[in-house]
């Protein structure tokens, strides 16, 4: 496997530990004037950086909403503290995919794990959100997209920020757990708000923590929240691609038929990858593959896949 470029390292977080919530690492600032509530979350998972990058950004400069609220959390600092540059994919999470564990049945479950506390903790949080971005970051240098649930506000919104430029669109959400974005009255089927996840690019670039931020002040901008001084980005075609399938690692034996690091486009009943003596096919001419894993490990996700969407 190739070594990533580190070009952005863990910060010392534990200045922002303690917030106005009651709740770790989750800061809330109200101005006192009638709006929606947004909520910028980074570090879902423990090595995305550009999140954090963006969340301090905004914490740092002082980013204050113009109207309604303005929440700024750090989820899994816990996973984020043991980054190791030796392992850097171990600190994604420590037992939890922290963002497939949203639904009321986990929540409200009796299993334990750092993750399933987190995300008790932060619940409130979440669900008090009329608008969520979520920042994340991908194991691969691919171009950064936006994944949201296939309702047309949602697009509308992703359309008119603007950037990222691509769409991974959820017809029935992943099928491997629930998102922090379909978190409570989030996945209901007329959601109230606006909830998304920005991808923006490999972890450990300058490039995607770059982005991260602009799209944080975007998303803030948009509903109104602050004003931005930088001209519009240019605007970029856009590209919508609709999920398919999200298929998962059931047999160690896994492998791809070819080297993929998210992109690739196979023909109908191509050969996508085996594992064990379980074959996965392409479902359509044109299928594009997106999060292929660079480990597979069982009962985790192996690769989504989608079609281009007119």
């Amino acid at each position: 496997m190739t070594t990533p470029t580190f070009e952005v390292l863990p910060r010392d977080l534990s200045a922002y530990r303690q917030g106005n919530t009651g709740i770790d690492y989750v800061h809330r600032f109200e101005s006192g004037r009638p709006g929606p509530h947004v909520m910028v979350n980074a570090l879902t998972h423990g090595n995305e950086f550009c999140g954090m990058v963006a969340a301090c950004h905004l914490l740092d400069t002082g980013a204050r909403p113009l109207k309604g609220t303005l929440t700024v959390s750090f989820a899994n600092v816990a996973a984020y503290e043991t980054f190791d540059t030796a392992r850097p994919f171990d600190s994604r999470q420590l037992v939890h995919n922290l963002n497939r564990i949203w639904s009321d049945e986990q929540l409200d479950g009796p299993e334990r794990s750092p993750e399933l506390e987190r995300a008790r903790a932060m619940r409130p949080a979440v669900e008090a959100a009329d608008h969520i971005l979520d920042i994340h970051s991908t194991s691969q240098p691919v171009q950064p997209f936006w994944v949201y649930q296939k309702l047309a506000h949602l697009g509308a919104a992703a359309m008119a920020i603007g950037r990222p430029a691509v769409h991974l669109v959820m017809p029935a959400g992943l099928g491997s757990g629930t998102p922090l974005i379909r978190c409570g009255r989030h996945g209901s089927a007329d959601p109230p708000g606006v909830a998304m996840v920005a991808e923006c690019g490999q972890h450990f670039l300058q490039a995607s923590s770059d982005l991260a931020t602009e799209v944080a002040l975007d998303f803030l901008a948009h509903f109104g929240l602050i004003t931005r001084d930088e001209p519009a980005a240019p605007r970029a075609p856009q590209q919508r691609f609709e999920l398919l399938q999200t298929c998962m690692v059931t047999h160690a034996d896994f492998r791809f038929t070819r080297p993929v690091i998210g992109f690739e486009t196979f023909a109908q009943g191509e050969l996508i990858a085996t594992q064990g003596t379980t074959e996965i096919r392409s479902p359509c001419d044109g299928c594009t593959i997106l999060m292929p894993t660079r480990e597979p490990i069982v009962g985790r996700e192996a690769v989504y896949l989608s079609r281009p969407m007119t």
